[in-house]
């Protein structure tokens, strides 16, 4: 086993050797935790300069919920792929959300804790069960699914 998989903690640029995201949609800041093909937990800092929090309620920033799916959707996707042996040859596109509850509003200076851990595995079909933190304070969870695609060269 090589060094990298047998890493259990993982930087930003770690992170964006194996996900396609980019700025301003690559939303995982680090990995502090990885059971290869179990769960992961990651690291997402909020601040008042990203570019949503200009027209999503100004004058009362909160995170939209959808960022929220997609922190449990890259999150998965980074444990889902790092369990492939070509990850650097695959995506992973999410399918389907379900039962996906938001407890409390995510703002500006909150250092998002995002725990993932794989509920189902099929064949090319991946089920996640995430839960969103905020100190102790549990702001949403719920299920995501993806689909492990072939990545598509950019040439």
């Amino acid at each position: 086993m090589d060094d990298y998989t047998s890493k259990t903690k993982f930087s930003l640029g770690d992170i964006q050797k194996i996900l396609p995201h980019r700025y301003p949609l690559l939303l995982v800041d680090r990995i502090i935790e990885i059971v290869p093909g179990e769960s992961i937990i990651a690291i997402k800092n909020i601040t008042f300069n990203e570019p949503y929090f200009q027209g999503h309620f100004p004058g009362q920033p909160v995170l939209p919920g959808v960022y929220v799916i997609e922190f449990i959707a890259q999150t998965g996707a980074f444990l889902l792929l790092k369990t492939l042996d070509n990850p650097l040859e695959k995506n992973a596109f999410i399918s389907s959300v379900d039962g996906l509850r938001f407890r409390r509003t995510i703002i500006p200076g909150d250092q998002v804790r995002i725990e993932v851990t794989i509920a189902k595995r099929k064949l090319n079909i991946c089920r996640f069960h995430g839960r969103i933190f905020v100190e102790d304070k549990l702001m949403a969870e719920g299920y995501v699914s993806a689909n492990i695609v072939d990545r598509v060269s950019n040439q």
